[in-house]
C-alpha cells in the first residue's frame, strides 16, 4: 500500500511567488517619511517668513506675492511645498481607502476620484505659480 503525502502550503505563505511582488508599498512608506520631514522644513519656513519676519501678515498682498514669485527660489519653494503636500496627503488617503473600503468597486472609484482631484490640483497650482502675472493688478 503506497502512502500519499499531501503537500500543504505554510499557513502564512504568500499567495503569489515573491519574485512577482512589487515594492510599491515599501517605497510609499519611505516617501511618507521623507516627504513629511521635507514638509516640516518647508511649511515651518513658510510660516516663519510669512507671519513673523518683517511685520506679519498685514503686509501680504498682490505686490508681495508678485515680488516673491519673481524669484525662481520662491517659485521652487512654493511649488515643492504644493507638490509634496499634495502627494503626501494623497498617498495617506490612498492608504485609508485601501484600509476601509470593503468592496473592490468602491475602492476603485474612490481612488479614481482621488487621483483625478490630485492631478487637477497639481496642474492648476503649478500653472498659477509659473504663469502668475504681476502686471495684472494694474489692468
Amino acid at each position: 500500500m503506497a502512502t500519499e503525502t499531501l503537500a500543504l502550503d505554510k499557513p502564512r505563505s504568500p499567495r503569489r511567488p515573491a519574485a512577482r511582488r512589487s515594492n510599491f508599498e515599501l517605497y510609499s512608506w519611505l516617501f511618507m517619511r521623507i516627504s513629511g520631514l521635507a514638509l516640516v522644513v518647508l511649511v515651518l519656513g513658510h510660516l516663519f517668513i510669512m507671519n513673523i519676519l518683517d511685520g506679519g501678515v498685514h503686509r501680504i498682498n498682490w505686490g508681495f506675492v508678485a515680488g516673491r514669485w519673481s524669484s525662481p527660489f520662491w517659485q521652487f519653494w512654493d511649488l515643492a511645498m504644493l507638490w509634496l503636500a499634495q502627494l503626501h496627503g494623497g498617498n495617506g488617503l490612498r492608504t485609508i481607502i485601501d484600509d476601509y473600503a470593503r468592496k473592490d468597486s468602491t475602492r476603485f472609484w474612490l481612488k479614481i476620484v482621488l487621483y483625478v482631484a490630485m492631478a487637477i490640483i497639481l496642474f492648476v497650482g503649478t500653472l498659477v505659480v509659473f504663469t502668475f502675472d504681476p502686471d495684472m493688478a494694474g489692468s
